[in-house]
């Protein structure tokens, strides 16, 4: 296992350095170091280190939203307001819409198997987003309107919201049964019992760090204990009451930063640390999940669904953001930065094959599409664009 590691990391290193040479972003280089160093390609990967891949990326994406969290202030939300809310789950709706207006006759499912793949695709990447959205407040542009902050905290709750859709679907084509409107109900649940959650223990540690004298080391792996604890109560909680854990540790980072924000700091620091190789294992592994194999079943078909949602959740993003302040430079970065997808996809779209849907393997074979088509674009976009079009120092582009 830990010579699969080794691989991971310095083949992800070493084809990321090359990508950023070539002006691409690294995560392509992962994302390659990934499917060619796993079964789909080379199988130079042992079982261990695939058998434990879920954990890990669920690791490294603890951390990304640790940091979206220490990044976020609570002030910066609420100037912001309804497209931030908006966001959350309005261009999520309409990528399933035009999934299901284009799956079944472009590839063959029913109306339910539609809404299966377009649930899967559907959530925006927060490790994708969320690294640039902190590299472009730490550049100060777009925070006049706090622009990488709404969007940091859209692509936080639409992960939810998607993940509770998928579930509510995927459980009724294997009963049988019929959706009904009342499983969205969960979604408001969700949010607001891990948010409250997240916030309380984010408010007790900040009371903790305040009065203790802890290494800043010690402090991280403290944050990181109660990010588990938050995961461990979703999985607890799961049929029973519906939690974001997720969510909750962005809530717990927003809560440490209004209450403590120098030692906040000192820790998001440290989380940026830690995303240096995060990074690469997530991606890496993220690539490594990617069966080429499905695309000959459907490739272009999923390709043309993929493109296709990715214009209805375009115009989604533009309606969340009209009569606002925004420019039309500004909603154009807004509605690039929420295009890529990996670490959801990767990790339920082979849900519906595992649990023996009929439309499993379409499904995984859109999946990986998506993962790999919108992957790297969106960060192309969101790297490229967000220099060009949201000024420094509060300014506004015209």
């Amino acid at each position: 296992m830990l010579t699969d590691m080794a691989l991971l990391f310095l083949g992800g290193w070493f084809l990321g350095e090359l990508c950023k040479k070539i002006g691409l972003p690294a995560l392509v280089g992962m994302l390659l170091a990934g499917v060619i160093l796993g079964p789909g390609a080379l199988g130079l990967l042992q079982g261990g280190i695939l058998a434990i891949s879920a954990p890990l990326r669920q690791l490294a994406l603890v951390i990304i939203l640790a940091r979206a969290g220490l990044a976020l202030h609570p002030k910066d939300l609420l100037a912001v307001g309804r497209p931030a809310l908006l966001l959350c789950f309005l261009p999520a709706t309409f990528e399933v819409l035009g999934m299901l207006l284009l799956a079944p006759p472009l590839l063959g499912v029913s109306v339910l198997e539609a809404g299966i793949i377009g649930a899967v695709v559907a959530a925006v990447s927060p490790a994708v987003v969320v690294p640039r959205m902190l590299a472009l407040i730490e550049d100060n542009r777009g925070q006049q309107r706090h622009i990488p902050q709404m969007i940091m905290a859209g692509a936080s709750v639409d992960d939810v919201f998607v993940i509770v859709v998928f579930t509510a679907l995927t459980g009724v084509a294997a009963g049988g049964g019929s959706f009904s409107p009342a499983v969205l109900g969960q979604v408001p649940i969700s949010i607001l019992l891990g948010a409250g959650a997240g916030a309380l223990c984010g408010l007790l540690l900040g009371v903790f760090f305040a009065r203790s004298f802890l290494p800043v080391p010690l402090r991280t792996v403290l944050f990181l204990a109660v990010s588990f604890l938050l995961l461990e109560a979703e999985n607890q909680l799961k049929g029973y009451c519906p939690f974001s854990g997720l969510l909750g540790i962005v809530a717990m980072g927003m809560a440490l930063l209004w209450r403590t924000p120098d030692r906040a700091a000192e820790l998001a620091g440290s989380f940026s640390s830690l995303w240096v190789g995060a990074e690469i294992l997530l991606f890496s592994l993220v690539g490594a999940a990617v069966d080429l194999r499905y695309l000959a079943l459907c490739g272009l078909a999923a390709a043309c669904c993929v493109a296709g949602g990715l214009i209805f959740r375009a115009l989604g993003v533009l309606l969340c953001v009209i009569k606002t302040p925004l420019c039309k430079k500004e909603r154009l970065f807004c509605a690039a930065a929420y295009l890529p997808k990996a670490t959801v996809q990767a990790a339920i779209g082979g849900v519906p094959l595992a649990m023996g849907l009929g439309c499993g393997s379409t499904v995984l074979a859109v999946a990986v599409v998506a993962i790999l088509l919108t992957a790297p674009l969106g960060a192309l976009l969101i790297d490229k664009l967000g220099p060009q079009l949201l000024k420094k120092d509060g300014g506004r582009p015209v």
